[in-house]
């Protein structure tokens, strides 16, 4: 079913990947739990022009998620974030990378972006996020 503006995922796709995404917050172990709930989630169905040029990116399809905003390890009460930090999954690019890896679960697929995003979140990088796991491999 085609819906105007809707031309990457469907409903259903969007409403189940942000299914699967809040099942991973609900199911991460306390601390990380909670202050993963104060993240706003954000389904896309593909990024903007805007995101892939501040990433350096060309291809949106290369994009599974992103995290918007200070990281913890970076904030204090006298810098407040002048914006909600947030959380974009992107519908397209998941199913994709999904269907092309054909050896994977939805939900395990799911839950990998949004712990990713969520370690941006806690103040990790992308080197220290690669360090214990290997996803892509």
């Amino acid at each position: 079913m085609h819906m105007p503006g809707m031309t990457h995922g469907t409903r259903h796709d969007r409403n189940h990947i942000a299914k699967l995404a809040r099942r991973a917050i609900a199911e991460l172990p306390e601390p990380f739990r909670g202050r993963a709930r104060e993240v706003q989630l954000r389904i896309a169905d593909m990024p903007d022009a805007q995101m892939l040029r501040d990433l350096g990116l060309h291809d949106p399809m290369t994009l599974t998620g992103l995290y918007e905003g200070v990281p913890l390890t970076h904030k204090s009460v006298s810098y407040p974030s002048p914006t909600p930090d947030t959380i974009w999954l992107f519908v397209a690019p998941i199913m994709s990378e999904w269907h092309d890896r054909g050896d994977v679960d939805l939900s395990d697929l799911v839950t990998n972006v949004v712990v990713h995003e969520l370690a941006h979140f806690f103040g990790w990088s992308d080197d220290d996020i690669a360090a214990i796991d290997r996803w892509w491999e």
